[in-house]
């Protein structure tokens, strides 16, 4: 194994308790899918959950581990091959902005879900893929990166130039 590339996986559930993603992403179904697609480490930062996810694939071929907090989880994201996230606005434009694949996991146990709005808007517009805890391994393996289409923040120059006549402030 030591020949080859290593391609990690990085799951975040930012500052929440998404219990049903950490158990997703630890079950049998989802690691061997994961495998199938030649990602070599899964790296799950589990937030405030209590379920403890195995360090044991089934083969012992994909490397697992996982940690409650870090400092920052940026430097995970930046060297993901691939991240899976709840469904937060922060976590997913972090990683959009890094040009990573993401797979967005909907908390369907939140109330008022905005949040599902904002994945399902992204998804449509072939940013990130869109799962539920029950349907992650299916998406895993379902999965064509390069069906995406990178994410480019928009340019709030405009905006900030109409604001700033509107207020009576010299253009620059």
């Amino acid at each position: 194994m030591a020949d080859r590339e290593r391609r990690t996986v990085f799951v975040t559930v930012g500052t929440t308790c998404f219990d049903a993603l950490v158990m997703a992403v630890d079950s049998p179904e989802v690691k061997k899918a994961l495998l199938q697609k030649g990602y070599t480490d899964l790296l799950i930062q589990m937030g405030r959950g209590t379920y403890v996810p195995s360090k044991v694939s089934g083969d012992a071929s994909l490397q697992v581990d996982h940690f409650t907090f870090s400092p920052s989880i940026a430097e995970n994201m930046r060297t993901a091959s691939l991240v899976i996230s709840h469904a937060g606005s922060g976590s997913i434009f972090e990683t959009l902005r890094l040009g990573k694949p993401l797979i967005v996991v909907v908390n369907e146990d939140l109330m008022d879900n905005h949040q599902s709005e904002l994945a399902e808007e992204l998804a449509e517009r072939k940013h990130l893929l869109c799962a539920r805890p029950q349907t992650l391994g299916e998406t895993i393996r379902a999965m064509d990166l390069g069906t995406l289409i990178p994410y480019v923040p928009g340019d709030a120059k405009t905006v900030v130039t109409l604001i700033n006549k509107f207020l009576g402030f010299p253009d620059d």
